[in-house]
């Protein structure tokens, strides 16, 4: 198991040297800082605690800017911690990067979804509406509450409140692509959360350890030489036809 904090970007799309497109969300991930190893003897369980989001010393809090201290890191906004890893191959103070993934590699991402505010039944759960007649007197209402007896509405039942802003974990995306030297990573397809929100990318708890075959992306960095190439042969071509004209 290993992990990386980030923060959703948007969504973008991306071309295969076949043609083929694969829409993608990027995801900025900088530079972690390990801040705490938590071990049985001390914590009763295995863990690796993951700082992210570097802020001002002045917003800082006394506990955490000594918690941080301790790492020789400047203080963070988050921590996560990621368990089922190998403690021993990480240390107080180390950098966990981009490229602890590969292309290729399925992960499970971890974010909270969009909040939607109050919500009815319909939007929330997706009930049907009675009819819109003027004398239906029952349009957009969650219908019975229950039995008669025993004169209460049970647990569960589907009612209107808050929509959204739900811890989400959507399993088997694919990297498409890691980009170090940026700090960022394209994942297939959509993640939970807003535009710059706070997500978690882990090992897949499903498939662990399956990375799927992949094509190398176009590079956009050969485009401008090829146009420039075509303008040269066409500029060649129109004074060869303007000579011959004069001929």
């Amino acid at each position: 198991m290993k992990g990386i904090l980030g923060r959703k970007i948007g969504m973008t799309q991306v071309f295969t040297e076949s043609g083929k497109l694969i829409p993608v969300t990027v995801v900025e991930v900088e530079p972690n800082v390990v801040t705490q190893i938590k071990t049985k003897e001390n914590d009763g369980y295995e863990a690796i605690q993951l700082g992210f989001d570097t802020k001002r010393e002045k917003l800082a809090t006394k506990a955490s800017a000594g918690h941080t201290a301790k790492a020789n890191t400047t203080p963070k906004r988050f921590f996560r911690e990621i368990k089922g890893v190998d403690i021993n191959d990480y240390t107080v103070g180390q950098e966990v990067k981009a490229d602890i993934f590969q292309a290729g590699e399925v992960v499970d991402v971890t974010g909270t979804s969009k909040g939607k505010g109050f919500q009815g039944v319909i939007k929330r759960h997706g009930q049907s509406r009675g009819p819109m007649g003027h004398g239906s007197q029952y349009h957009r209402s969650p219908g019975s509450m229950g039995t008669m007896r025993p004169m209460r509405v049970f647990k569960g039942k589907n009612l209107p409140g808050h929509m959204g802003h739900e811890t989400v974990t959507i399993q088997n995306l694919e990297i498409v692509s890691v980009d170090l030297e940026n700090n960022v990573i394209l994942i297939k397809g959509n993640i939970p959360g807003p535009k710059k929100g706070l997500v978690m990318i882990k090992s897949a708890v499903k498939n662990p350890d399956k990375v799927n075959e992949t094509e190398n992306l176009i590079s956009y960095e050969e485009a401008p030489e090829v146009v420039e190439s075509e303008v040269v042969e066409s500029e060649e071509t129109t004074v060869e036809e303007t000579s011959t004209e004069e001929n």
